[in-house]
């Protein structure tokens, strides 16, 4: 049994769930959430309670109902608060601004800037030239834009360039030696 899906979910009173079938919507207001629910999990929503169980008793029940309990607590923490990265971009000549239509330019020492349009329900702020903050309700969209964001110039080893996460360590390695 899974003691993540053991323990229930509590649901603050700004926030409204939403039980179909097999999806749950997530409600602030102005915010929503949607996700779909394994067809071996069932959720119960009683007292501002969220509870999840195991079905059909299947074999992989309890870890479903463990990953969609991760997943909606996630949810609710996105609509009421939100989540953020930090990237930093370390480089001579890096730099980061944003348009009008949420479209990211990045001069990351090609021969032409780098476009990259932001899906929607994901903002950015840049505090420098060099720094960018991405906000939104939805975690993995979050992790996944940051992602994108650092494929384009992954942190070399040797010095260390690159766009890195806030607190991410990159181990410099030695020179060749003669």
């Amino acid at each position: 049994m899974s003691r993540i899906a053991k323990c229930p979910v509590v649901v603050p009173p700004e926030v409204d769930v939403i039980l179909n079938q097999y999806s749950i919507t997530i409600k602030n207001n102005k915010i929503t959430l949607t996700k779909k629910i394994h067809h071996s999990v069932e959720v119960h929503y009683n007292n501002n309670l969220l509870t999840f169980r195991n079905k059909l008793k299947h074999s992989n029940g309890w870890a479903q109902a463990g990953t969609i309990r991760a997943l909606v607590a996630s949810m609710i923490i996105g609509v009421t608060r939100g989540f953020c990265k930090k990237l930093q971009l370390l480089g001579v000549g890096y730099r980061i601004t944003i348009n009008k239509n949420n479209v990211i330019d990045m001069s990351l020492g090609y021969s032409h800037l780098i476009k990259y349009t932001l899906p929607t329900g994901i903002y950015a702020e840049l505090p420098s030239q060099n720094e960018i903050i991405l906000r939104g309700a939805d975690k993995q969209l979050v992790g996944q834009v940051a992602a994108n964001l650092r494929s384009y110039r992954v942190p070399e080893s040797y010095k260390g360039k690159g766009i890195r996460y806030e607190n991410e360590i990159i181990n410099i390695k030695e020179a060749k030696k003669k």
